[in-house]
């Protein structure tokens, strides 16, 4: 055998514990999750003991991550344990779950030992095959849903509660993000029936605009395509706003928003309906008050805007789809004094924050602001007309 050269044998002696470094570094960034979620997590009292859920099966894959991809198959597992639709990882794989609301077209609720369908998705795969609100979910890819809901929480080593049982439902009737899911559904006679949905993930995304403007019956629709991350969204509305009529009524149609959106689309669509600055939400960031002892907590107002103003009767339309930054609005415009129509909406926890792990820079999205309506409701429990 040829000895190797003398550069090469040097470089190979740097290499290794380089690669032993790095590998040590991914093992810290995973055991560092529990930390980053109990010092920004800003709903800790939702859990056990107000801390991250152990379990032994968990702190194993933590112990075992070694390199990049092992990391974040720990961190989306890590995250998914807080049963929580609002905390995500910042990347992901192509065999993920599938997002919940915005990849969903089925809300499932436990209900009297069974797994009600308590909306479907308008223009869905679900809503296509006949689906309906009141239907039992009574299997998924060939197994009951009761010992599938069970079995996704065995698998990170938890029990099953009623808030984890509604959040694996629904994130296994959503299934994984690169094959078609295998659903039993139960109508109301008793038919069950066996369905191939494809996953929202393969469907073609259409082009829409952000605004879709119609009139029905006098008032003005206004209809958000899932659009209020879209700064274009502010020129869409307006344009449609300077079409009103004076005094017209306006209905706002926030039931497909399910991916949230930001502040400042959302405080340029209510600039439209004050004349003066309003209050419109309540934010407390409870990590502060960790760290440091203080409580922090802010009113956000909303500002009128030159020239755009419309002072007709309000309408907003909400649902299951109106998620994050959309129950926002829902919520700013309620105390505005516009009227909420609708069912429940997504109830997504507070506002996220991006945070990097240390060493690796992989992204964790944690709900680190609590968020309420200017009368004190959390953002999650307000309910329209209430």
């Amino acid at each position: 055998m040829r000895p190797l050269l003398p550069g090469l044998a040097a470089l190979l002696l740097l290499a290794a514990p380089a690669a032993a470094q790095e590998a040590a570094d991914f093992r810290a960034d995973a055991l560092a999750v529990e930390g980053l979620v109990e010092a920004q997590y800003a709903y800790l009292d939702r859990l056990s003991e107000s801390r991250f859920p152990r379990s032994a099966p968990l702190r194993a894959e933590a112990e075992a991550v070694g390199d990049r991809r092992t990391l974040l198959a720990y961190a989306e597992r890590a995250v998914m344990a807080l049963a929580d639709h609002h905390a995500i990882t910042g990347s992901s794989f192509a065999d993920s779950w599938a997002l919940v609301p915005s990849y969903a077209d089925l809300w499932v609720e436990p209900e009297g030992g069974g797994w009600r369908i308590t909306a479907v998705r308008e223009d869905s795969p679900a809503q296509a095959a006949g689906v309906k609100v009141g239907d039992a979910l009574v299997a998924v890819d060939g197994v009951a849903t009761a010992e599938a809901v069970a079995g996704f929480w065995a698998d990170l080593g938890l029990e099953v509660t009623p808030e984890r049982a509604g959040y694996a439902a629904r994130v296994l009737a959503a299934g994984r993000r690169d094959r078609a899911r295998d659903l039993m559904v139960r109508d109301a006679d008793g038919v069950e029936r066996r369905l191939a949905l494809p996953s929202l993930y393969a469907l073609p995304r259409p082009e829409r605009p952000p605004v879709k403007a119609a009139e029905a019956d006098g008032a003005l629709v206004l209809r958000f395509n899932d659009s209020l991350g879209d700064m274009a969204t502010i020129a869409a509305f307006d344009a449609a706003m300077a079409a009103a009529r004076p005094g017209q009524a306006v209905v706002l149609d926030l039931t497909d928003t399910p991916s949230g959106g930001n502040t400042v689309v959302a405080r340029a669509v209510m600039g439209w309906f004050v004349d003066g600055p309003r209050p419109y939400q309540i934010h407390r960031l409870p990590a502060e008050e960790r760290e440091m002892g203080v409580p922090r907590q802010w009113v956000e107002q909303v500002l009128p805007r030159a020239g755009m103003r419309h002072s007709g009767p309000v309408v907003v339309r909400v649902g299951r789809w109106t998620g994050s930054m959309g129950e926002g609005l829902a919520v700013g415009l309620d105390a505005l004094g516009a009227r909420v129509e609708g069912g429940p909406m997504a109830g997504l926890l507070g506002a996220v924050y991006d945070h990097g792990l240390p060493n690796s820079g992989l992204v964790i999205k944690l709900p680190t602001e609590r968020l309420y309506a200017v009368d004190g409701t959390p953002r999650e429990a307000f309910r329209p007309g209430a």
